[in-house]
């Protein structure tokens, strides 16, 4: 942490702030000291969210850095955030010789992988209460921090469904 420390730019970064956008080329990856961010894109004039990510957790768009193609989607801040944003090159130089740092950041990629994965099986396989009873199991730190709107678009419901599940449970 301390060389991740000398290398980033420690940033305060207000609520609803949008750190990329869809169609820009990722340069910068954060490392959440706290606070909340989410991927989101944009379909038929829908805000879609994907992914939160809290504390400790590494965020990019990261085909858009490792590939360097226009992302496809945005992140935004959802609460007020402190995070280390580090360049693309210093970071991976940093993992190069950091073999603790590389294997946080690998294990962080697994995990990512893992939510996609339970994501999208829970959108084939899953009735909308389901999904919700699910992410209240799995996930309790999203359900309390997270705006209903954007656990809504998770979910893939509108957040009048996402009320009337609530009611239900």
């Amino acid at each position: 942490m301390d060389e991740l420390r000398q290398v980033a730019e420690a940033r305060t970064i207000p609520a609803k702030t949008i750190l990329l956008r869809e169609g820009r080329v990722a340069h910068t990856l954060y490392l959440i000291r706290k606070g909340c961010l989410r991927l989101f894109f944009y379909k038929d004039g829908r805000d879609i969210t994907f992914q939160f990510f809290f504390e400790g957790d590494f965020v990019a768009s990261f085909e858009s850095m490792h590939q360097q193609r226009p992302s496809l989607f945005y992140l935004e801040s959802i609460e007020p955030t402190e995070a280390y944003a580090i360049r693309k090159d210093d970071f991976y130089a940093l993992i190069e010789r950091t073999p603790g740092l590389r294997t946080a950041y690998e294990e962080k990629l697994i995990e990512r992988f893992h939510a996609y994965q339970q994501l999208f099986l829970s959108r084939i396989k899953n009735t909308p209460q389901q999904r919700y009873e699910e992410l209240l199991a799995t996930r309790p730190d999203i359900v309390r921090r997270v705006p209903q709107h954007y656990i809504a678009s998770y979910l893939g419901i509108t957040p009048v469904s996402l009320s009337r599940i609530r009611n239900r449970i």
